[in-house]
């Protein structure tokens, strides 16, 4: 049980926010009995790894909400699956099935994976098997079954009571032609199927029914058990006033909607939910990742990679900061994890709380001990030559004494995901320095300076020795350059391991071995 003064200390983020959710929402949250947390997906691309953060930055929340309050606590991960498919995603087979199928609600396009009925539905499943695997804890919510069984229906129609006003939120953030053709509520043709953006020409409130013009002849339709959906802004709004959402994280570019949609609940009586905007993820050219572009780390090479805790530090860190995601961040993510875990070892309460990997693993930090870092591990995999998880352990064990896979599963994982990553990622990368004579000499003296070594020093005076070569051989005002030199030759790369700890590590005459073969 944690200390309450402690929870009223921390200022780590998943805190700051549910107890602004329990402030801000109090009453309702009191009336109902529970706590409902929303996140959005628009499955018209293939999940991406935008999504997931979603979801694991709200169960963050969750499990702060656990320790706060003793109300029961459900995410509804929402499906926006009746929204109209604008354009055809880059990353998905049949384009031309889907280009022929433009405009009709998801769950109306055919599935170009030939796996479900529709594409929508192939994309829940995606999103859904997904987060199984991550043993989230969700409610799945499509946005077509809503709609269509009717649930919906009594919001829709205090909106259509109140179109008139939704109306006058909305038109002044519109462009003059746009404002001629808006409307709230966009029908379903019953010819085409498509989901048609059409100006109303009269309301019927009684009846539930609008008449649109659309293209000059008349279209009465129920606004009704899915005959019509809403246009995002006003579903939104809909969807928290029909769900009691207390809490939703969005993208930044989706603040003026937020504000927009804040308006709409508001006018239809009740108030927003505790709201909080992320900034976006962005691929390696610092464009926005996009469903449809399939730009940046998908989910899957993430985790060929690394593990899924590193991927949800990876969310938790700065979720307020623009994030770049791409491979080349995994191995400092991964290092960060494990530092994380050690550092974990000797804080206290209050510091814990304020320890990523306490949310990360919801409150169980794990006890096990570091072996290497991941960078040194990757260096390792060149190093040896280890094309299998079997006989890099062997090497790992033949430098330290009285490990086992079983008691160490973090690193018996991490082993396996550093082959994949040196060969699939940095091996292609490796730009091997051929050293000229100055610096040839240099080496050489470094592997003289080993000949005074051996595997029982500690890493500490390896350093040291290394340190003195350096000065001593035309590196006394620029160490840096020094371990430059020795990284871009053995490594291929300007940046490395420590080499006092690499040396004691992987042998003093292995090391020598290494370096005078680099040389030649």
């Amino acid at each position: 049980m944690i200390k309450k003064e402690n929870l009223d200390k921390t200022t780590a983020w998943p805190f700051v926010e549910a107890k602004k959710m329990l402030r801000e929402r109090k009453t309702y949250i009191e009336k109902k009995g529970k706590i409902t947390l929303q996140t959005g997906y628009g499955p018209s691309g293939l999940p991406h790894i935008g999504t997931f953060g979603e979801v694991a930055r709200t169960s963050m929340i969750v499990n702060a909400l656990k320790h706060l309050t003793d109300l029961p606590t459900e995410i509804i991960t929402f499906s926006d699956d009746m929204d109209g498919l604008r354009k055809v995603p880059e990353n998905v087979p049949e384009k031309e099935l889907l280009k022929k199928n433009l405009h009709k609600p998801l769950t109306q396009v055919p599935d170009p994976f030939k796996k479900f009925n529709s594409f929508g539905k192939h994309n829940n499943e995606m999103l859904k098997k997904f987060l199984d695997n991550f043993k989230f804890k969700y409610i799945f919510k499509s946005s077509t079954e809503l709609y269509k069984t009717g649930f919906f229906n009594s919001t829709l129609q205090i909106i259509l009571e109140n179109y008139a006003d939704v109306m006058n939120i909305i038109l002044p953030t519109l462009g003059k032609e746009r404002q001629k053709t808006y409307s709230p509520f966009l029908p379903i043709c019953p010819e085409t199927g498509h989901v048609l953006e059409i100006p109303v020409k009269e309301l019927n409130v009684e009846k539930s029914k609008i008449i649109f013009d659309n293209k000059g002849k008349d279209l009465e339709i129920s606004i009704l058990d899915g005959n019509c959906k809403l246009q995002w802004k006003v579903d939104w709004a809909m969807r928290w006033y029909a769900l009691d959402v207390d809490f939703e994280m969005y993208g930044k570019d989706l603040i003026e909607s937020a504000i927009l949609s804040t308006k709409i609940i508001k006018l239809i009586g009740k108030i927003q939910p505790s709201g909080f905007a992320y900034e976006l993820f962005l691929d390696e050219k610092g464009e926005k990742i996009s469903k449809s572009k399939g730009n940046g780390i998908t989910i899957d090479q993430w985790l060929n990679y690394a593990s899924p805790e590193s991927l949800s530090l990876y969310m938790y860190q700065n979720p307020k900061r623009a994030k770049k995601l791409y491979k080349e961040i995994v191995p400092k993510t991964v290092d960060e994890y494990l530092d994380f875990i050690e550092k974990s070892k000797n804080q206290n309460e209050l510091q814990i709380l304020m320890n990523p990997v306490w949310h990360v693993h919801d409150s169980n930090v794990p006890k096990e001990n570091l072996i290497m870092s991941f960078s040194m591990l990757l260096n390792l995999v060149e190093t040896s030559n280890a094309n299998n998880k079997e006989l890099l352990w062997k090497f790992v064990k033949k430098y330290k004494k009285n490990i086992s896979e079983k008691n160490h599963p973090i690193f018996d994982n991490l082993v396996g995901y550093a082959i994949k990553y040196f060969n699939e990622v940095i091996k292609a990368q490796k730009k091997y320095k051929t050293p000229n004579k100055e610096e040839k000499i240099a080496l050489e003296a470094l592997v003289k300076t080993l000949d005074k070594c051996n595997d029982e020093m500690s890493p500490e005076d390896i350093q040291s020795l290394i340190y003195s070569t350096g000065k001593e051989n035309g590196y006394s005002e620029n160490l840096r350059n020094w371990f430059k030199l020795i990284y871009q030759v053995v490594f291929g790369d300007e940046n490395g391991p420590r080499m006092g700890f690499f040396i004691s590590f992987f042998g003093v005459k292995e090391t020598k071995d290494l370096i005078e073969n680099k040389i030649k």
